[in-house]
């Protein structure tokens, strides 16, 4: 069998694991038999593409369960051994279609890493942890370990905000967190501020809690100061809500001077500010974070939906002070208890070595492919994004309603969500949101877009056919 030759991607194990995985399932289903000879290790590694000391630990592992023999001399030879269960090992060649196809296209989700290399050492960071899979079982304190803080301090530093570890909470995503916040915030009646077209989690926590959530007027550079102003002394609100970096929907990102004047008027009336900083991570130089410029009064939500990945539901809160932390603390735990120790650790770890970089690279660099895509399909003057957004806000015209243009575009493979979801006051306007990213490979993508830019050129009855 000197032509044995691997399939690595069968294994989520690191590589040399994953020889020694395959020769495992090779002799138990026949394909090895005691006796064989294994190819030399120089002329696998050649084949495989991967270092020749990868493969010489994947032969030295095999050896330490017993499955095969080196002669000096003459080569590795398989000798047999027991059955056994082989971690990270998957029988089945490709994913479990239950779970790769699932996904929620009303989501704005950012280009999944698709580099073999960088899954790798994902899956490295989640073998890694596995060796901690009991412990990580158990319920724990809330808001992380130390270690986990330490982390979280570590990736939040990088947006320029350095609080003490006692008022940073890891938490189980944005939307929990979010929940926890406005609950220790305000009561049933009382009012939250918002941009007048933002993120919809907000306008469903707000009619969870029975608060009233009161839309300000935007213009180019997000709130207009004299506005809030006016609405904080009409209404004396509780809280302010603003996702001021590459805003879900419009991918408006607030300047530093417009940051300053609203902290301003924040800081004359009291108001809180939470700080939803979804994309903060993702905008390569993004202005200072709200909560530098008025730590005692913002809010930090640092998620890690956008920048890493939704499955993780983490993110990392900077609390204001002290006196707050413990009305959030116990309205996290009563709805939440704790966010998954499995996926924090695997967090702490990918920020630890790097991986999290990695990743955030790589979302980086596909988002900005996307948005040329975009931009070769669609005039330039049609629709509002960034270079670095995931999505596309796109006004129409030629007689397509919202509603319309949505249905028509269902069959695309790619999110398409009206403005009626993002407007918090006033009749919605004829747009929808465009998601670039999630599931889709560059060719679907390019092929929707076609779709889209196609029906754009004309009216809702020359886009479709009906018989």
């Amino acid at each position: 069998m000197s032509d044995w030759l691997p399939d690595l991607t069968l294994s989520s194990n690191p590589r040399y694991m994953a020889i020694a995985d395959l020769i495992e399932i090779d002799l138990r289903s026949g394909v090895l038999v005691s006796g064989d000879r294994l190819p030399p290790q120089r002329e696998l590694a050649r084949k495989l593409g991967i270092d020749f000391t990868t493969v010489a630990r994947g032969y030295v592992e095999a050896r330490k369960r017993g499955l095969v023999d080196t002669q000096v001399g003459r080569g590795t030879f398989v000798t047999g051994g027991g059955p056994r269960v082989v971690p990270g090992f998957s029988l089945d060649a490709a994913p479990d279609p239950r779970r790769a196809a699932a996904a929620d296209f009303s989501m704005n989700m950012p280009p999944e890493p698709d580099d073999p290399d960088l899954l790798e050492r994902m899956r490295e960071g989640l073998s890694a942890v596995a060796s901690n899979l009991v412990p990580l079982l158990r319920y724990q304190d809330f808001g992380g370990s130390v270690a986990d803080r330490d982390a979280a301090a570590s990736w939040l530093e990088r947006r320029g905000l350095t609080p003490s570890r006692e008022r940073i909470f890891v938490t189980p995503g944005a939307h929990p967190a979010l929940l926890a916040i406005l609950s220790a915030l305000a009561k049933p009646g009382e009012t939250v501020l918002s941009e007048n077209v933002t993120y919809p989690g907000i306008r469903s926590i707000c009619a969870q809690l029975r608060l009233s959530l009161m839309g300000i007027a935007m213009d180019g550079h997000g709130i207009i100061p004299d506005a809030l102003d006016e609405a904080c002394r009409k209404l004396s609100p509780r809280a302010l809500y603003l996702n001021p970096t590459l805003q879900n929907p419009t991918t408006l990102t607030v300047s530093e001077a417009r940051r300053r004047e609203i902290c301003a008027v924040a800081r004359k009336f009291n108001l809180p500010i939470i700080e939803d900083d979804a994309y903060g991570f993702v905008l390569q130089d993004p202005p200072p974070p709200l909560a530098a410029m008025a730590p005692d009064l913002a809010w930090h939500i640092g998620g890690l939906s956008k920048c890493i990945g939704a499955g993780l539901r983490l993110a990392f809160v900077v609390a204001p002070d002290s006196k707050v932390v413990w009305p959030f603390v116990s309205a996290m735990r009563a709805t939440n208890v704790m966010a998954s120790p499995l996926s924090i650790a695997l967090a702490t770890r990918w920020i630890e070595e790097g991986t999290a970089d990695a990743i955030l690279q790589f979302v980086r660099k596909e988002t900005a492919e996307r948005q040329k895509m975009a931009a070769a399909a669609l005039p330039a003057d049609s629709y509002s994004a960034d270079p670095a957004s995931f999505n596309i806000w796109l006004p129409l015209s030629n007689g397509w309603t919202r509603s319309t243009f949505a249905a028509h575009m269902r069959s695309s493979g790619i999110g398409v969500v009206a403005s009626d979801a993002f407007t918090v006051e006033g009749i919605p306007a004829e747009a929808v949101r465009v998601c670039l990213g999630g599931p889709v490979t560059r060719e679907r993508l390019a092929k929707a877009l076609d779709f889209m830019a196609h029906a754009l050129e004309g009216s809702p009855e020359l886009a479709g056919s009906f018989f």
